[in-house]
């Protein structure tokens, strides 16, 4: 290990800290402060701050040119209630960071003290913080935000814990490891009228209960390959809760969700002309929105090999393929392939682990010197 069991004790009180106060996507301020105040302690040679949001970002400079290597976090937590019997469970009510991101946090942070005991030879190493990754909107702000540029990377790293993968071992395959999903928000709008005299009104209830089981219809759910779909209605309200109104509007929400951003153009092509026609048929307006969106995540080959490199010099086991990758949940960590080669590999939370999202879920601070260490080896590796 590069740390010492003394300072992986700190980064372990560091990661239960975050886990009390967790905050959902878009409200981490207090986190990016715990944060940053935990990066200045390492000397970075620069911490940006307000990156896409709340994110940041800590720089550690090689003494000679060359590349520059990102590996990145994220910040936010769930809008779930944790049920936990442990001292540190949340002390925010409806609020958990029931998905690992403050274990993730806290690998960094271990990087981040070995990095300023030892800088890179060449390059620069910069650890990311992300804001907002739970509703897929971090990544794009992050890469949007002007002060990205002057962090730019030419290679991007992170993982992802992962429950039911036995403690340590590691999944990691090229190609597409995450589908591409986003929230489809439909709203049916047409006249009330007394209930009485619902031929008076235009009530959107038969183009409702038409369209939940033929936008379901449009997913065919079957293996994962370059032509799965997938359509969940997550939520649906027809009218007002009276027994005297006709309703004269509805909402759909569906989750969209396949393996490429090519399949995905054509779901949403595919749900807006039936949504439209069913529209037009009962000759009601309608509004279609988006939300939550995310694109395929992607593992590039040139970011495989160097992780691949990292886990076999730290010992850590994994699969040459695994067939439990690609899987159905997204991650927007995809999209900074768009400015640099990128990979995610996912570290085993346990067999018997409670899974993410649970409200009994906690990050199991083993992970925190298996992750980083991985990092520390690539950083090493490529940068010296």
């Amino acid at each position: 290990m590069f740390l010492t069991d003394e300072e992986f004790s700190v980064i372990k009180a560091f990661r239960r800290e975050l886990h009390r106060h967790p905050e959902i996507s878009g409200k981490e301020a207090q986190t990016a402060l715990r944060v940053e105040e935990a990066l200045g302690l390492t000397g970075p040679d620069g911490i940006v701050t307000g990156i896409g949001g709340h994110g940041l970002a800590a720089v550690f400079e090689g003494t000679e040119p060359g590349p520059t290597v990102l590996i990145r976090a994220e910040l936010d937590g769930l809008p779930i209630e944790e049920i936990s019997d442990a001292a540190h469970r949340s002390a925010i009510p409806g609020r958990g960071h029931l998905c690992g991101h403050d274990g993730h946090m806290a690998i960094l942070m271990a990087v981040a003290k070995g990095l300023g005991q030892m800088r890179p030879a060449r390059g620069r190493a910069i650890l990311m913080f992300q804001p907002a990754e739970e509703n897929g909107a971090g990544a794009a702000a992050v890469l949007a935000d002007p002060k990205f540029a002057a962090l730019t990377p030419d290679l991007s790293l992170s993982l992802h814990n992962f429950p039911g993968v036995r403690l340590g071992h590691v999944l990691l395959n090229e190609g597409p490891v995450n589908c591409a999903s986003r929230g489809m928000k439909i709203v049916l709008k047409g006249k009330t009228s007394h209930a009485s005299y619902p031929e008076q009104g235009i009530a959107p209830t038969f183009a409702m209960a038409r369209l939940l089981g033929d936008l379901t219809s449009l997913g065919n759910n079957g293996p994962l390959g370059p032509d799965y779909s997938l359509v969940t209605v997550t939520h649906a309200r027809l009218g007002e809760p009276a027994f005297g109104i006709s309703p004269g509007e509805a909402q759909i929400w569906a989750t969209l969700r396949t393996l490429t951003d090519e399949a995905m153009t054509a779901l949403v092509s595919r749900a807006e002309e039936l949504v439209r026609t069913e529209a037009d048929t009962g000759h009601l307006q309608v509004e279609i929105s988006y939300e939550d969106v995310f694109h395929q995540c992607y593992n590039s080959a040139e970011a495989v090999a160097e992780l691949r490199r990292a886990l076999d010099d730290e010992g850590v086991s994994h699969d040459a393929t695994s067939r439990m990758l690609p899987m159905k949940a997204s991650e927007d960590f995809g999209l900074f392939r768009t400015v640099a080669p990128a990979a995610m590999f996912f570290l085993g939370a346990g067999e018997g682990h409670p899974r993410l999202h649970n409200p009994d879920y906690d990050f199991p601070d083993e992970l925190i010197a298996i992750g980083s260490g991985v990092f520390m080896r690539a950083i090493r590796n490529i940068l010296g």
